[in-house]
């Protein structure tokens, strides 16, 4: 039986990426503590722990639970990745690295990799405080509730790639990055939650990536497969961003 191993090169770059990533403290706040810690200064809130009529049978806290996650996904990835590979590309890094063994693929799996991982962390912080601090449930079908996170990551990394492809700079990647942040934060609900929005409004929003994402993980989270179209629309993003990114990307 064959098993799945990185090659030298590869777990090299990883490994160097890793030693890196966790010498910045400010992208490991906003991906790994701001969301959850967000997340639980709205749990204290009394309004937030209490059963109302916009979202019958459940607390605000309970529907944040997603949102918070999707936040951290999209600090990963929109605002902590993408100036490090543009950067890196900038000061011409990657070209140089053409030339020998480590491709710069190598570079941009471990930055994806690293930064999937940073937010998946985050994640699982964010359910164990909402379920130690503010009794929420932990997902009723797990494995609808992971499909539906898997999707979300693949479709934030994608978006977090195709803005490193369209960046040619780190300070135009931070701005592109800002400003894909705040809409992509409206749409998961941050502001106002997708249960919440109106028919119409709920109806656009659930075409975006984040959007469906937040109504996959809620499903799952209540105990129901997430619906398909929701699935389908991560999926389709997915596919469809990281063709742009790999039809745009340029490694000098």
């Amino acid at each position: 039986m064959s098993t799945l191993t990185l090659s030298p090169a590869t777990g090299a770059v990883l490994k160097a990426e890793f030693t890196l990533f966790r010498r910045e403290p400010g992208a490991i706040f906003w991906i790994m503590v701001f969301p959850t810690a967000l997340f639980a200064l709205l749990g204290s809130i009394p309004d937030f722990r209490k059963v109302g009529d916009a979202i019958p049978g459940l607390r605000l806290v309970d529907v944040y639970v997603p949102i918070a996650i999707l936040t951290a996904l999209l600090m990963a990835c929109l605002q902590a990745m993408p100036p490090v590979i543009t950067g890196y590309r900038e000061r011409g890094i990657l070209r140089r690295m053409s030339t020998t063994p480590v491709r710069p693929a190598s570079v941009l799996t471990a930055q994806m990799a690293l930064h999937g991982v940073a937010a998946l962390v985050s994640a699982v912080l964010t359910v164990v405080v909402g379920r130690l601090a503010h009794d929420v449930e932990l997902p009723r079908h797990f494995f609808g509730y992971a499909l539906a996170l898997a999707l979300s990551v693949c479709a934030a990394l994608a978006l977090g790639a195709l803005l490193s492809a369209v960046s040619r700079t780190s300070k135009a990647a931070n701005a592109v990055g800002a400003a894909a942040l705040f809409p992509m934060m409206f749409s998961a609900g941050l502001w106002m939650p997708v249960q919440t929005m109106p028919d119409v409004l709920a109806r656009i929003m659930e075409l975006l990536p984040f959007g469906a994402a937040a109504q996959a993980l809620s499903e799952a989270a209540a105990g129901d497969w997430p619906s398909w179209s929701h699935l389908g629309v991560l999926a389709l993003w997915s596919v469809v961003l990281t063709a742009a990114a790999a039809r745009w990307f340029r490694w000098e």
